[in-house]
C-alpha cells in the first residue's frame, strides 16, 4: 500500500505584514494601507499547503517559548497537522519575517530572521531518524541551518525514502546533496545560483535541468513566476502556464506549489499529475492575502482543476482523468 505520510521539515516564522502602494526606496517612508500578523515560513506554508491539497502531514521545526511560538501550535491544531515532533527551546526566539506587499502589483519585498528554526543541534536532528524513515515522502527547504537540513534528506535517502528538496533561499549546493534527490523545485533564481546558467524561460531552464541531473537529480522542477514552470528528468520534458487568477498577493506561491505538488506525489500521482497539481495549488493561493492563510483546500484545487483543464486541454486528458481518479486517495 503507498505510503501516504509527508514529513515536512523545515522553518516557522511568524509573518509581520504591511501593504503599501509603491515600495520605498533607500531612507524614504511611505505611509503603509494595512498590517496583518500570522504564521509563515517556507517549512510552516508549505506543510499547511500540503496539508490543506489533501495530504497527512508532519512539521518538523524549532520555536521559542513565546508569543509567536504559542500561535504556531495553537494553528497546527486547528489545520490538523501533526507538531509532535515541533522542538520549543525556552532560550530561542521564534523567527519572523518583515514583508512589503505592493498594493498595485501584488509584488512583495522579504527580510526573514529564522530564530530558533536556524539552530537545530545534531543530536536533535538525529533523532528524526525514525520519524523520517517512516514517512512516504520528506519535503524540504532551506530556512534552517542547511547542516541540518542536509543531514535530514541524506537520512530519507538512505531510507528509502521520497525527497522533495526546495532550495530555498538560494545558495550553492554541494554535490553529494544533490546527488540521488528525487525532487528538485527551485525557481529562477534559485536554478541560476545553483548550476551558474541564467534563467529566463524554457530553453534555459532546460540547459539548468540537465546539469541538475548530471549531477544525480532525478526530476528537476524550476518554477518561472508569470511563466509557468518547466520541468524534465532523464526520459520526459513538461511546461506549464499559470492558470488564469485576480492576484492579490504573490507572498507563497511557490511554497503553495511546493505543497500542492508534494501532496500529490504522496497520493501517487505521476510526475506530470502532480505538477498541474502543484500548479493551480500556486495559482490559487495568489487571489488571497497571506500566506498560510491564503493557501488553498483540496476542494477548491479540484474545482479549478475541472474549470481550467478538464474543460480546456483536450491533449491532457489522460493526465487529468489520472488527478480525478488518485483525488479521492487526498485525506
Amino acid at each position: 500500500m503507498e505510503n501516504k505520510k509527508i514529513v515536512v521539515f523545515g522553518s516557522y516564522v511568524t509573518d509581520l505584514t504591511g501593504r503599501t502602494p509603491k515600495f520605498p526606496t533607500e531612507g524614504e517612508t511611505v505611509m503603509g494601507v494595512s498590517f496583518k500578523s500570522g504564521p509563515g515560513g517556507k517549512g510552516s506554508n508549505q506543510a499547511v499547503a500540503a496539508k490543506r491539497a489533501g495530504g497527512d502531514v508532519t512539521l518538523v521545526t524549532r520555536l521559542g517559548e513565546d508569543d509567536f511560538g504559542k500561535l504556531a501550535l495553537n494553528f497546527y491544531d486547528k489545520e490538523g497537522i501533526d507538531s509532535s515532533k515541533i522542538i520549543v527551546d525556552k532560550n530561542s526566539d521564534t523567527g519572523a519575517a518583515l514583508i512589503i506587499v505592493n498594493e498595485a502589483t501584488g509584488q512583495n519585498e522579504i527580510i526573514v530572521i529564522i530564530g530558533a528554526c536556524g539552530e537545530f543541534k545534531p543530536e536533535e536532528v538525529q533523532a528524526l531518524k525514525e520519524t523520517v524513515a517512516s514517512a512516504g515522502t520528506v519535503l524540504c527547504q532551506l530556512e534552517t541551518n542547511p547542516e541540518a537540513t542536509y543531514k535530514v534528506l541524506d537520512m530519507a535517502k538512505q531510507a528509502g525514502v521520497t525527497t522533495v528538496f526546495n532550495p530555498a533561499p538560494a545558495r550553492k549546493l554541494p554535490d553529494e546533496v544533490l546527488n540521488g534527490i528525487d525532487y528538485i523545485t527551485p525557481n529562477e533564481t534559485e536554478a541560476e545560483i545553483i548550476t551558474g546558467i541564467a534563467v529566463t524561460g524554457y530553453e534555459s531552464a532546460s540547459k539548468a535541468a540537465d546539469v541538475l541531473l548530471g549531477k544525480g537529480v532525478k526530476n528537476v522542477v524550476i518554477t518561472l513566476g508569470n511563466k509557468g514552470y518547466y520541468a524534465k528528468n532523464a526520459q520526459s520534458e513538461f511546461t506549464g502556464a499559470p492558470i488564469q487568477v485576480n492576484v492579490v498577493d504573490t507572498t507563497g506561491a511557490g511554497d503553495a506549489f511546493n505543497g500542492g505538488f508534494t501532496a500529490a506525489l504522496a497520493a501517487g500521482m505521476s510526475f506530470e499529475a502532480a505538477l498541474i497539481y502543484g500548479n493551480v495549488t500556486g495559482g490559487l493561493s495568489v487571489e488571497k492575502l497571506g500566506t498560510a492563510p491564503a493557501m488553498p483546500y483540496k476542494e477548491e484545487i479540484m474545482a479549478a482543476l475541472n474549470k481550467e483543464i478538464f474543460e480546456k486541454v483536450q491533449t491532457l486528458e489522460p493526465v487529468c482523468s489520472e488527478i480525478q481518479g488518485l483525488h479521492r486517495f487526498l485525506l
